[in-house]
């Protein structure tokens, strides 16, 4: 069992997301955006084994985020998610940060499959 936080401004998106990593049996807390997830992360002082943000969202994007994270926690496994082809080459420069890119809409099997990957990593 893993702590994961769930990051996506998409309210069903986040809830479909944390309830299928939930069933499979992870701890899973979410945040709504960027700065959402900095704070949590913070709070949490790195402490979850994986971040899944979406790339495209208000306040402070998915890559602002992983960037902010992976400073103060280089440890801290980031994986991000997006339904836009150029968000992916925008990931592209984030190599070695974060731990791929899921594109959306995925199914409840692929994100379960990603997410497990991205763990044992």
């Amino acid at each position: 069992m893993a702590k994961l936080l769930i990051v996506d401004d998409d309210l069903s998106v986040r809830t479909f997301t944390a309830r299928a990593l939930a069933a499979a049996g992870h701890m899973v807390d979410m945040a709504e955006d960027g700065a959402d997830a900095l704070d949590k992360i913070e709070k949490a002082s790195g402490a979850f084994d994986l971040v899944l943000s979406d790339i495209r969202m208000p306040a402070m994007d998915g890559i602002e985020m992983a960037r902010t994270a992976a400073k103060t926690f280089p440890g801290l496994k980031l994986l991000l998610m997006t339904g836009f082809a150029d968000q992916q080459e925008r990931a592209a420069e984030l190599d070695g940060t974060v731990l791929g890119v899921v594109n959306k809409p995925f199914s409840l099997a692929e994100i379960r499959d990603r997410v497990g990957k991205a763990l044992a990593a």
